[in-house]
């Protein structure tokens, strides 16, 4: 193998992975970051509903692995989001800000998104009948290729795209909600002053799981196993009082 190929391997196997896809993600992610750092911007950490690469290095961060990790869908709580269809969607604004998707290509990656938008619209906004366009595609036998009137300018995966999104809209809403509930957890930070020993009420199993993982922020600690719901609400309960009170 050549050291390229051999790099990949030795972070999975440091890292308690198995495959050459988990490798190649955590060592595309350490290579963002390390260039960041150098020039003193803030870590890229993409979030559980942004990528599987999210998923995959934060189970490792904060779950652990006591065997060879690999990345299933079912991981993925948030898997209605994490569509092969719209990686390009999720991922490629953030691509293009960190320097590795070309200004040519993230073009074209705008163009397509335009015409999705518009297409999305259009259907929004034309009726037939006393349907719109998009509650007759609603219907589950009705493909986008039935109705009555269709852009014929648009690519397949373009199309696909669409259809799948008014299709699975309901269902795709309601994983947003869920989704913003949990960022706004991800948004509390636990401070470094918190001393978990401090903590009154917290369950020993969550104390010490706490002090070995040490989350960053309350959502990271909702997934850490051992830690309860209570034991979340105690800690955002306790993080409101002042630092000097919190040690103690």
């Amino acid at each position: 193998l050549s050291l390229p190929d051999a790099l990949p391997i030795l972070a999975g196997q440091i890292n308690g992975t198995s495959g050459y896809e988990e490798a190649a993600a955590q060592g595309l992610i350490a290579g963002i970051n390390a260039a960041r750092r150098v020039h003193g911007l803030e870590p890229l950490v993409l979030r559980r509903d942004q990528a599987y690469i999210g998923v995959l290095i934060d189970d490792l961060v904060t779950k652990g692995t006591t065997e060879p990790y690999r990345m299933f869908t079912s991981r993925a709580e948030h898997r209605l989001l994490l569509r092969q269809g719209n990686a390009d969607l999720r991922l490629c604004d953030i691509g293009h800000s960190v320097g590795l998707l070309p200004q040519l290509h993230y073009e074209r990656f705008l163009m397509k998104r335009n015409q999705i938008d518009q297409e999305l619209d259009r259907l929004r906004l034309t009726r037939v009948g006393t349907l719109t366009l998009e509650q007759s595609l609603r219907r589950p036998e009705v493909r986008y290729q039935d109705l009555p009137s269709r852009a014929t300018q648009l690519t397949a995966d373009v199309v696909a795209e669409v259809e799948t999104i008014v299709k699975y809209s309901g269902y795709v809403t309601r994983q947003k909600q869920e989704v913003q509930k949990a960022i706004e957890l991800e948004d509390k930070r636990i401070p470094g002053w918190l001393d978990y020993d401090a903590v009154t009420g917290l369950r020993t199993e969550a104390r010490h799981r706490l002090k070995q993982i040490r989350p960053s922020t309350l959502g990271q600690a909702t997934r850490i196993p051992g830690v309860t719901p209570s034991d979340v609400a105690l800690l955002s309960v306790w993080m409101k009082r002042p630092p000097e009170i919190s040690k103690a």
